[in-house]
């Protein structure tokens, strides 16, 4: 089956749940017989990184015009050089200025998110937020079958943008068990990353934004910290609330309680995964699958986490004790406590891997998306 892979950008270059998603698929779906063909916003390295099969219309800093030239001209090229099966669209963006090229080829899209919510979360620019909800909504009427990441985004894709629950599949993201299952303990782990060997520790990792719950979490070591001094929280990403958290952290006095670590290379974020007692994800609103999730625990370490959108569809069948009450300081700090102190259950690390190869592993979940693929050929 010959597929071309509309992207937003290459995950060796920016990070992101979804490019990290689109750039596992590329080195999966072969496995599963799926030729894999894509395009994405990025530098002309893009190519070479991703053993030829993804190329690189424009770059990610372009202006929308050249980028939207760019990919409306790389896919002519790449169109009249194959004859492909398939068109798959996994952000709307770059996929839109394409629809008047399609002809009579099936489209098929990955919901990665609602990208006008979002927006509309992170940055309240009414204008804005309506031209990407009608461009959203533009280039899902044109796709026959959708993949979704958890039932929230089920929900929010037939409700929001009116799409038919017939055509809409479940499939959650996968995960690469071997790059997050590494064979050093957490005592290892903490002294290649030159982490203290004896605080208990707590690792997150988010884009700083708003949505992320990061100012709660802050928040909630307060509480944290008059049972547990020690206590120690590392958070890790960029964005533009870097400035604020740290501000809040230093108002608080929880410089020697919580830090930024900014980027985490692709290397050390299993060992910070590994290193730490266990994982938190404090999300607000709008979080579809949660991959941090899965791949806390591939890598063998427990995850707390919000009820808030696909999270608890994760960690429900799990563990209950996984997910807490909900995202408010208070919340968050009483989780945390009932971790550290063993009131919360929290399991092993060898079930939480065992539980990952089961429900999350690529070789399943591209034999799940070949079948939403075979079907969009027969209609």
């Amino acid at each position: 089956m010959k597929t071309l892979q509309i992207g937003m950008g290459w995950f060796g270059h920016r990070a992101g749940g979804l490019n990290r998603y689109y750039a596992d698929c590329t080195n999966y779906f072969p496995n599963a017989d799926i030729q894999f063909d894509g395009l994405v916003a990025g530098e002309i390295n893009v190519k070479s990184d991703s053993q030829g099969k993804v190329t690189a219309f424009a770059s990610a800093n372009a202006s929308l015009f050249k980028r939207w030239l760019g990919v409306r001209n790389s896919f002519q090229e790449l169109t009249s050089q194959q004859d492909y099966d398939l068109i798959v669209s996994h952000f709307a963006f770059y996929t839109f200025p394409l629809l008047n090229m399609l002809g009579d080829r099936p489209l098929v899209t990955h919901f990665h998110g609602p990208w006008a919510l979002e927006s509309s979360v992170e940055d309240n620019k009414s204008l804005a937020v309506k031209a990407k909800k009608w461009l959203e909504q533009s280039t899902y009427q044109r796709a026959g079958r959708f993949i979704v990441l958890s039932q929230t985004f089920r929900d929010i894709l037939h409700q929001e943008y009116q799409v038919p629950l017939e055509c809409i599949h479940i499939i959650p993201g996968g995960v690469d068990i071997d790059r997050f299952n590494i064979g050093d303990s957490p005592g290892e782990a903490r002294s290649k990353l030159g982490w203290s060997s004896d605080r208990p520790i707590i690792f997150c990792i988010r884009r700083l934004a708003k949505r992320m719950g990061l100012e709660n979490l802050v928040a909630a070591m307060v509480n944290v910290c008059a049972v547990y001094p020690d206590a120690l929280l590392y958070i890790a990403g960029k964005g533009e609330l870097a400035a604020t958290l740290q501000t809040q952290i230093n108002e608080l006095e929880l410089s020697n309680n919580v830090q930024l670590l900014g980027y985490v290379s692709d290397e050390d974020l299993p060992l910070c995964y590994r290193a730490a007692n266990f994982s938190v994800v404090p999300t607000v609103a709008l979080e579809g699958f949660g991959l941090i999730v899965v791949e806390s625990l591939a890598a063998g370490t427990p995850v707390l986490g919000t009820p808030i959108g696909g999270i608890p569809e994760i960690l429900r069948p799990f563990s209950e004790d996984l997910v807490l009450e909900n995202y408010n300081s208070q919340q968050l700090a009483t989780g945390i406590i009932e971790a550290l102190s063993g009131d919360r259950t929290l399991p092993s690390s060898q079930a939480c891997l065992e539980y990952v190869k089961q429900n999350y592993h690529w070789q399943i979940i591209t034999q799940k998306i070949k079948l939403v693929y075979q079907n969009a050929l027969l209609n």
